[in-house]
């Protein structure tokens, strides 16, 4: 079983390295850089450093076919969402739309959510307020920070899907 790691350039960096069996990329950070799990908060617009599972990958079917990975794949519809509010019970869920409680909607008109690979993070057991959809996901142009997601170009991001099996984790590292 392979533990992948990211890791920041430099501390409060917004890009770092994702690194693995055969397997280097640059990838972009969270717009305030790493927190301590144990400290990270809704909104605070940090990656949480620790480690994790990798749940499932969710893509947009329109764009492009199933990625080949060892995960459970599911193409996206416009009904998709993830439940970001702390006092909601499908807290840090995947949601259906509508959805009356804050959420973010996984269909986008940008490329970001072409491929969502979910992380564990606070999610066994959820926790209200300490995060909700962090993901791996396909970098903006430039690598420009995310609001706590670990992104990676689109190309690296299916180079990674594919070498990915189910029972490997991610330790995000300072």
């Amino acid at each position: 079983m392979a533990v992948w790691t990211m890791t920041p350039d430099h501390k409060g960096a917004t890009r770092g390295r994702l690194l693995g069996p055969d397997f280097e990329a640059s990838c972009a950070l969270g717009k305030a850089g790493t927190i301590d799990a144990a400290l990270k908060a809704e909104t605070d617009g940090c990656t949480p450093l620790g480690e994790y599972a990798f749940r499932r990958v969710y893509y947009r079917a329109d764009k492009g076919a199933e990625p080949t990975c060892g995960l459970p794949c599911s193409a996206l519809s416009v009904k998709d969402g993830w439940c970001d509010a702390a006092d909601h019970p499908h807290y840090n869920q995947h949601v259906c739309l509508p959805f009356a409680a804050s959420h973010e909607k996984l269909w986008r008109a940008d490329d970001i959510y072409d491929f969502i690979l979910v992380i564990g993070h606070n999610d066994a057991p959820v926790e209200p307020g300490k995060g909700s959809a962090i993901f791996m996901h396909v970098a903006r142009e430039g690598y420009t920070p995310t609001l706590g997601c670990v992104a990676l170009s689109k190309a690296d991001m299916l180079d990674f899907l594919a070498t990915l099996k189910a029972d490997e984790t991610v330790e995000f590292k300072q």
